[in-house]
């Protein structure tokens, strides 16, 4: 089930998330409020079907019920640490007992919230989740496009791709915004600070990134959204 189309803005507020729960009236009511706050949601009713869904897609937090036909939540997050998935989890379930809680914490969990819950707090923690990975995440990727921030590797597929420091910078920022729209302004200040370039050598930048991503064969990625600035992003839907 999917809320949105996955290329939707994204910013500091917003997630993606996958909401792991066989509750459908419960999964209505979640997916109606955190629409509406623009956040991009995946659903999936059982175990089975929502550990392929972390498997296969990108998501800023999974929210996993603990009782799940097919397959348990927490069997579902043993297999997908087990897979090397860091994602961040909250466990949100009836259990409220200590042990239950230890036990989702030794397997991974980060977070866990027992139910009834309030929606706003529910909102809360997965943003607080979204927004610690996003300042942790290594590994960025956007379509066939890869970055290892830590050892400075960019891939377009199996090619590597060769960049200046101001190239990096760029491509850094759009990848941990993307799909959103990355303002001119933020990406001159993130790469000479207030020592701002007279001439405009911003625009020489992305149009060296903009040459190296683009191969032969491969889809755009580097938008220029007129008047406000740029965006990275394996679709061109409102571009």
């Amino acid at each position: 089930m999917h809320a949105q189309a996955p290329d939707s803005p994204h910013t500091d507020s917003t997630a993606r998330v996958l909401f792991v729960e066989d509750n459908q009236s419960l999964v209505a009511y979640v997916f109606a409020y955190l629409e509406g706050k623009g956040h991009i949601l995946d659903a999936a009713p059982d175990g089975v079907s929502g550990l392929q869904l972390a498997l296969e897609n990108e998501y800023d937090v999974i929210v996993l019920d603990w009782m799940l036909p097919r397959l348990e939540g927490i069997e579902v997050l043993r297999r997908l640490r087990t897979a090397g998935s860091d994602v961040p989890v909250l466990m949100l379930t009836a259990r409220d007992e200590l042990d239950s809680k230890l036990t989702g914490f030794r397997n991974g969990a980060d977070d866990y919230l027992a139910k009834p819950f309030a929606i706003a707090e529910l909102e809360a923690r997965i943003i607080a989740l979204s927004l610690r990975r996003r300042g942790r995440k290594r590994t960025l990727r956007v379509g066939n496009l890869r970055y290892d921030v830590t050892t400075q590797e960019i891939y377009r597929g199996d090619r590597l791709l060769q960049l200046h420091t101001g190239c990096r910078t760029i491509l850094e920022m759009l990848m941990r915004e993307s799909p959103g729209i990355v303002a001119k302004e933020r990406l001159e200040a993130a790469i000479w600070g207030d020592e701002r370039p007279d001439r405009d050598l911003l625009r020489t930048h992305i149009y060296e990134l903009r040459r190296r991503l683009e191969i032969d064969g491969e889809p755009k990625l580097l938008y220029t959204v007129k008047s406000v600035g740029y965006r990275l992003s394996s679709s061109d839907a409102n571009s």
